[in-house]
């Protein structure tokens, strides 16, 4: 596979294939920012425009937050008619929208071939967060999960979660900004990191959302090659790894992958990060009410991480109708902190956001589909 550069503005190492013209079915119009350079070249020749204007076009989705080619009003009027009848601006669409009590906003997009994905936006004093999808569904069978109860259906390409970003950037006012961007939606990151790295190039570009690299969090199930390879590329992402328990055979009950992986593996790889990056890594550990949320988890936690400098992120479990687990009370959440804190340990617990919209990882997805199919 050729190397790319997308959108004739971009340099990248990445070899990860864009939509072709020659190659999409009869009537269906490509989203802009999903073709090939060379294709945009093509066609823009064939019109006689300048490729210039492929930068233009861009910067009107990327920076000036068009929805719409008609907005482009540097355009020739003649181009922008061309541009509504060759191409959709974008080639997902937003299905579904929820806004919870707390502001949170999330997107079910519709993509071209019909399956779903889900992204969130957060507000959070002066932090907008996206938190964006790699997958439709998920193959690491976590048990609590509602992204992988049906398996895994494809991978991502890289516009199509480039432009989760820009769907929830969209609904900010004028004068607010992406701030970080949280790659813990559908699926596991590091499955499809050619795609990714490119998304978040371009998303990381002054001449695209202007994101800087150390507010991008990448999380992982725990893959141990995977997390090697981000570390050897030096990027300045922060890495945060589902550790959901403190022994081997608990965390293989609720990260099935974890049986083939080894607990031991996936830690020293997290530290093989933290010493190639610098980068402080973050374990998360998702509590399920009386399974991995008791005082001796909290002790063995501190065991396993002793000497390691990483912070540990606790989420109460959200339910999910259809699965078997319950939320931890309070009492045990901040038993399980106080543990934690007494001992030194740098720990959060994370704030639930979007409890009233289906706003924990793949709800929505599932829910409307179970709704449309029943």
């Amino acid at each position: 596979m050729r190397c790319c550069r997308p959108f004739l503005l971009y340099n990248t190492s990445m070899t990860h294939s864009r939509a072709s013209l020659a190659l999409l079915p009869a009537g269906l119009k490509p989203g802009f920012l999903s073709l090939e350079d060379s294709s945009l070249a093509s066609w823009l020749e064939q019109g006689q425009e300048s490729p210039y204007r492929t930068r233009q076009i861009a910067a009107w989705i990327l920076e000036k937050r068009a929805l719409s080619f008609e907005q482009m009003t540097d355009l020739p009027a003649r181009l922008r008619d061309s541009l509504v009848q060759s191409f959709n601006l974008f080639s997902s669409r937003i299905d579904c929208h929820k806004v919870s009590l707390d502001d949170t906003n999330k997107l079910l997009l519709q993509l071209e071939d019909g399956n779903r994905v889900e992204c969130v936006l957060m507000k959070e004093e002066t932090r907008r967060t996206v938190c964006v999808s790699t997958q439709v569904g998920c193959a690491m069978g976590c048990v609590f999960c509602a992204s992988g109860i049906d398996g895994v259906v494809r991978n991502l390409r890289p516009h199509e979660i480039l432009e989760q970003m820009i769907h929830a950037r969209n609904l900010l006012p004028k004068e607010e900004r992406l701030t970080h961007v949280v790659v813990m939606g559908m699926g596991e990151p590091l499955t499809n990191l050619e795609a990714l790295l490119e998304a978040l190039a371009l998303a990381c570009s002054p001449k695209g959302l202007g994101l800087g690299a150390r507010n991008v969090t990448i999380s992982t199930v725990g893959l141990p090659v995977q997390i090697r390879k981000l570390a050897d590329l030096k990027k300045q992402f922060h890495l945060a790894v589902s550790l959901h328990a403190p022994n081997q055979d608990l965390r293989s009950r609720i990260v099935p992958v974890n049986a083939r992986v080894g607990i031991e593996e996936v830690l020293a790889a997290a530290d093989y990060f933290f010493d190639t990056t610098g980068r402080q890594v973050t374990f998360e550990y998702i509590l399920l009410g009386g399974v991995n949320d008791h005082a001796e988890h909290a002790r063995e936690l501190l065991q396993l991480l002793q000497g390691r400098k990483a912070h540990v992120n606790l989420i109460p479990f959200n339910r999910v109708v259809g699965l078997p687990y319950q939320r931890p009370t309070p009492e045990a959440t901040r038993e399980f902190a106080r543990i934690l804190k007494q001992a030194g340990q740098s720990v959060t617990i994370r704030k639930r956001k979007g409890a009233d919209i289906d706003a924990a990882c793949g709800q929505l997805r599932r829910n409307q589909e179970q709704a449309q199919s029943g």
